[in-house]
């Protein structure tokens, strides 16, 4: 029996299950759900033979998450990658990628799937380079487009709910990107494996020439599609470039095509963007990809700050999300330096999480400015057990009062002490009453 996919099931008018209870997730009518899905603007991610919660992702949905996590040749530790996909969790990823290049992929691949019921999505690439260097023997850059379609049809098989296909890189561009100027030239992992196999073969992308072939591939299980920004900025000096928006064009054209072949489809984005560039970037990529779902990178705002990209990403993330974006992929304070531990990966889910929210308020999606007013209630009762249980790191809460603050069961904290701004407020305002209820009497 052939697969209906969500995209198809909502151009026909049908309320799905998943469809349904992404609706309920997002706070949101099914009927309008349902529209949005048949409109391409909002993608149900889930594998059909995977076993978890729909994750809505799009136009009045909220801001989802994802963290980026996996082995490398380097450092090839399942445990610890098992862990982090625990603490991404616990911590509010919405989303994990496991990027894998060192070890069984496979086997870890699996292993992170049973670890964390989550939404999962994978580079094939990495699988096929791998399977090709160690198993047959030979250099990636000799791999055939079948072991291409190879890899990726057996990862859609074990059950991911979305891929990046880096399929906009194709001859046309690339030739191009030879006279660009540009800084940094590809820095996208997937884009600059993509050209060295097309410059050793002189030939075109095939994941771009073969495109209908991936879509039956996605088609079968319902996997969504994430078309990669493999020539995405990698530097501020490189951002809203030719090469940058001609990718996004190529983009658009391959997201109309999927959406005829009723596969869901998502557009990912950069990358090192100036903060003032952020907006416009959002609503180019909407205009030129019609609506589709946007999953960006950050972006990164400044080049400067190795350490602390986190906190560039959030800066950024939070424009962008505010802007368009759909979908964030945490960077960690690791990024450009090292595969990221597992304090790493918390830092950087946190902080993603702090930029999409920041969004979700901005937008009024229902329920986000609830929360606060919830936090900012419990400040004002000095209900420190409330403000602990409200936080998004409750435990760094914990951590703070127990080192800095004095005794649990005192009203205020070490900043301020009897000097506490709420306190004495909340002093003099009871005073007044007192006095307001004498004079009355």
């Amino acid at each position: 029996m052939k697969t209906q996919t969500q995209l198809e099931a909502a151009r026909a008018g049908k309320i799905t299950a998943e469809l349904k209870a992404a609706a309920a997730a997002e706070r949101m009518d099914a009927d309008e759900m349902l529209r949005r899905v048949a409109a391409g603007r909002i993608v149900i991610c889930k594998n059909t033979i995977h076993d978890i919660a729909p994750l809505a992702i799009g136009e009045g949905c909220r801001v989802k998450t994802n963290a980026n996590i996996g082995t490398s040749e380097d450092v090839n530790s399942l445990e610890e990658e098992l862990e982090k996909a625990r603490i991404a969790v616990k911590y509010g990823a919405d989303a994990i990628m496991d990027l894998s290049t060192g070890g069984d992929l496979a086997l870890t691949r699996r292993k992170i799937m049973d670890a964390a019921k989550v939404t999962i999505g994978t580079v094939p690439i990495y699988q096929a380079i791998v399977d090709n260097v160690r198993a047959r023997k030979k250099s990636f850059a000799e791999m055939t487009a079948d072991e291409m379609f190879e890899a990726i049809e057996g990862q859609v098989k074990s059950g991911v709910d979305f891929i990046t296909v880096h399929c906009g890189v194709n001859r046309h561009l690339l030739d191009g990107l030879r006279d660009n100027g540009r800084l940094m030239g590809i820095v996208s992992r997937g884009g600059s494996i993509t050209a060295r196999w097309m410059a050793h073969h002189d030939a075109e992308n095939p994941l771009f020439e073969q495109f209908d072939r991936l879509l039956d591939i996605a088609h079968a299980y319902d996997c969504t599609l994430s078309l990669g920004d493999g020539l995405r900025p990698g530097a501020l000096a490189d951002a809203t470039d030719r090469a940058q928006i001609e990718e996004l064009i190529t983009l658009g054209a391959l997201t109309d095509r999927a959406r005829a072949a009723g596969v869901q489809v998502m557009i990912e984005g950069p990358g090192h963007v100036p903060l003032h560039q952020v907006v416009t970037n959002m609503q180019l990529q909407k205009s030129l990809c019609k609506g589709a779902p946007f999953y960006v990178l950050g972006p990164l705002v400044t080049d400067v700050a190795p350490g602390y990209d986190h906190i560039t990403s959030a800066i950024g993330g939070a424009l962008a999300a505010m802007s368009g974006a759909d979908f964030l992929c945490y960077v960690t304070p690791a990024e450009h330096l090292s595969l990221p531990t597992v304090d790493d990966v918390k830092e950087g889910v946190i902080a993603a999480r702090i930029a999409a929210h920041a969004a979700d308020i901005a937008k009024g999606w229902p329920g986000a400015a609830e929360w606060d007013r919830e936090m900012s209630t419990a400040r004002r009762k000095l209900d420190w057990e409330a403000q602990e249980r409200l936080a998004i790191d409750p435990e760094k809460v914990r951590k703070y009062r127990d080192k800095r603050g004095p005794k649990a069961d005192t009203e205020t904290c070490s900043m301020c002490g009897d000097l506490c701004a709420v306190k004495n407020f909340n002093d003099a305002e009871e005073k007044l009453k007192k006095l307001h209820k004498g004079d009355a009497a």
